[in-house]
């Protein structure tokens, strides 16, 4: 992924549009505490798996936060993934992220539940809802990369690199992603590969 990137600057936040950091206070045994933390959205992830070209369809994108702790890295490899912020089936969301980050049309029917984890616990504690859903050609509506500002790049990593992937400390992963792969390592069988 080839990017670009000029006068990086850091602020504090007041009025907030995604996040919104706030200041606990409370009582845990018999001893008053307080945390900074973070009110965010839920999230939904999908690992894709393409069945003509045995990999699978990873996520690239800059991430400013990534980027502020570790200036060597200046995108990370993620799941296909969006916020919830609409009230409908986890699914349905899913497909739309499917669609605009990777261009593929996927039926709802032929997505299926992973997991449900919390990430961050230390600052957001948003939960995360992962799945799994086969990809191949014929489902290629366009070429993906987001929308409105977004900025995405998809790749396919093959089945056959996942161990090398997961173990390369130069490439920023998300939790999700590597628990996925966790997960289809061991239950590759069981899917039928």
């Amino acid at each position: 992924m080839n990017i670009e990137l000029k006068d990086f600057k850091v602020q504090d936040l007041e009025n907030t549009k995604f996040i919104h950091p706030v200041r606990v206070t409370y009582n845990l045994n018999g001893k008053d505490k307080s945390w900074e933390a973070v009110r965010s959205h839920d999230s939904v992830a999908v690992l894709l798996y393409h069945t003509e070209k045995n990999a699978f369809l990873l996520v690239n994108q800059f991430r400013a936060p990534v980027y502020l702790s570790d200036k060597r890295k200046k995108f990370t490899y993620e799941l296909c993934a969006g916020l919830v912020d609409k009230d409908i089936p986890l699914e349905n969301i899913v497909k739309e992220e499917i669609d605009e980050e990777c261009g593929y049309d996927v039926k709802v029917e032929n997505i299926s539940k992973i997991a449900q984890f919390y990430n961050n616990v230390g600052v957001s504690g948003g939960c995360q809802s992962v799945y799994f859903a086969k990809i191949d050609e014929s489902m290629k509506i366009h070429e993906g990369g987001g929308i409105n500002d977004e900025y995405i790049e998809t790749m396919f990593l093959p089945i056959d690199d996942i161990d090398e992937f997961i173990f390369d400390e130069s490439k920023a992963k998300t939790p999700g992603l590597m628990f996925s792969l966790y997960w289809f390592l061991k239950n590759k069988e069981k899917l039928g590969f």
